[in-house]
């Protein structure tokens, strides 16, 4: 029987190597080049430097001084009373709203960073997730006077709580306001405990690290006995997907109550059904464009090029821009709802916001919130860290500017004529507003100089050497 022939028939060519095109090769969450011990000296030297920069005195001196300004405002709002603000008849509600509105907003990405990407399996959150949610208990703080305070009697506050009494006083639990006292407590509570816990593990590594005797001590009692057991982390990583599972809900639910505070009012320009996703989406848009404000500087000034790389920015640039789209498919969602209801006020209430005393607010707000968040529709400008900046501080205004034509020019003309009226902040109610910025600088320097920014070991968990052990595993 003849053999069969096994020579190849065809010559068999060497396959060419494919060039990716560089737009298709996906920016890596850490720079190339570290390893375990590179990422923890870098993050842990910022809080273990001996010698502080002079940039964070600065700064932290700025905020202080704003944090003055917030003490002489509230001491004679105390002895004096809500007279000293702009609010009058009819517009009851002023910076007061206006500024719990927006500093709520603001802490919504850092819950959002935390906990929802985190349950998607998100890798990019990993740099921002600290400072993010960091500046959302600094927010929910700053947002948190505001309600203590407009009640003109802050000392009677604790009658908000249900608690049994003598005299049976019990809250009004359909008010909104009575809401957002549930909510934002609750917020904060889990918020807090969300960041504690993911804490726990840096502050150990702090603790080992650190020579001062007091710092070692401080950071050993908040790292609660740590010691990186197999144990220690079985119950880290249940306690903290169960954290993360308890703050999605309040990333939709706290703003949505917030948005209550008008949609059950029958205010034209506020009784409407699409104020809670219109307010989460606003929302979140404020909170992105908040931790773009802060992470671009930090990123330069203390060297994280490596940590928060291009691959995080612009990601955070999509993000501001869906949800911007969202914001301002509510705006013309609102001017179409005016005109189609037949309802006479509602129109006015539209054409006086565009065309009345306030316009040149409504204007300033599309073109903060409408148009500067389509600028990142072009790769070029959602990868400049100067332009997602300017981008970001558009927004900033553009979202505080959103509160004002809400409230105001929603109250200030009311059915009857004659109890027409303007509003205007006075001195009191910009100390009010600048000192609670001062307030949270305050607490956002005190946290960079004495907390690990980035988280550490979620950072290891990043390099090619984890992935190595998890394969091996």
């Amino acid at each position: 029987m003849a053999q069969k022939d096994l020579t190849p028939q065809h010559e068999i060519r060497p396959t060419t190597e494919v060039k990716i095109p560089e737009r298709f090769i996906p920016v890596p969450t850490v720079e190339p080049g570290h390893s375990f011990a590179s990422v923890t000296d870098h993050i842990s030297s910022i809080v273990l430097k001996k010698k502080t920069p002079l940039g964070w005195f600065i700064g932290f001196g700025i905020a202080c001084a704003l944090v003055g300004v917030l003490t002489v405002t509230i001491f004679n709002l105390i002895f004096v009373g809500v007279g000293i603000w702009g609010i009058n008849h009819p517009v009851g509600w002023g910076f007061d709203i206006i500024n719990f509105v927006w500093w709520i907003g603001i802490g919504h990405a850092g819950t959002l960073i935390s906990a929802i990407l985190l349950l998607l399996r998100q890798e990019w959150r990993t740099s921002i997730n600290r400072f993010a949610e960091a500046m959302t208990l600094f927010a929910v703080a700053s947002a948190g006077l505001y309600p203590a305070l407009h009640t003109g009697r802050p000392w009677y506050d604790y009658w908000l709580f249900p608690y049994p009494n003598t005299m049976s006083l019990w809250p009004q639990f359909r008010s909104p306001l009575m809401w957002d006292v549930f909510a934002v407590s609750t917020y904060a509570t889990v918020s807090a405990l969300f960041w504690f816990v993911g804490l726990i593990p840096d502050l150990a590594t702090l603790r080992d690290r650190a020579t001062n005797p007091v710092a070692k001590m401080l950071y050993g009692m908040g790292a609660l006995g740590w010691r990186g057991s197999a144990k220690h982390w079985h119950r880290y990583e249940h306690a903290y997907l169960l954290l993360a599972g308890l703050s999605t809900p309040l990333v939709l639910s706290v703003h949505t109550i917030v948005s209550f505070d008008f949609a059950v009012g029958v205010i034209p320009g506020w009784h409407a059904t699409f104020f809670p996703p219109y307010f989460v989406a606003g929302a979140v848009f404020a909170g992105f464009a908040m931790v773009l404000t802060l992470a671009i500087p930090a990123r330069k000034f203390f060297k994280l090029e490596d940590f928060i790389t291009m691959r995080h920015l612009e990601n955070m640039g999509k993000v501001m821009m869906a949800t911007g789209l969202i914001v301002a498919y509510a705006y013309a969602i609102e001017a179409f709802f005016a005109y189609y209801s037949g309802n006479i006020y509602e129109r006015y209430m539209w054409w006086n916001r565009a065309f009345g005393p306030y316009k040149h607010m409504y204007w300033a707000l599309i073109v903060c919130n409408g148009l500067a968040p389509n600028l990142m529709w072009v790769k070029r400008f959602r990868t400049s860290p100067a332009m997602l900046l300017v981008t970001a501080m558009f927004a900033n205004v553009g979202m505080w500017l959103e509160r004002f034509v809400i409230i105001p020019t929603s109250l200030h003309r009311d059915f009857l004529v004659s109890s027409w009226g303007m509003y205007h902040g006075t001195i009191w109610d910009w100390g009010m507003y600048l000192g609670s910025i001062g307030l949270f600088f305050f607490l956002l320097f005190l946290f960079l100089r004495f907390l690990p920014m980035i988280s550490i070991f979620e950072m290891r968990t990043l390099l090619p050497e984890a992935q190595a052990h998890a394969e091996e595993h």
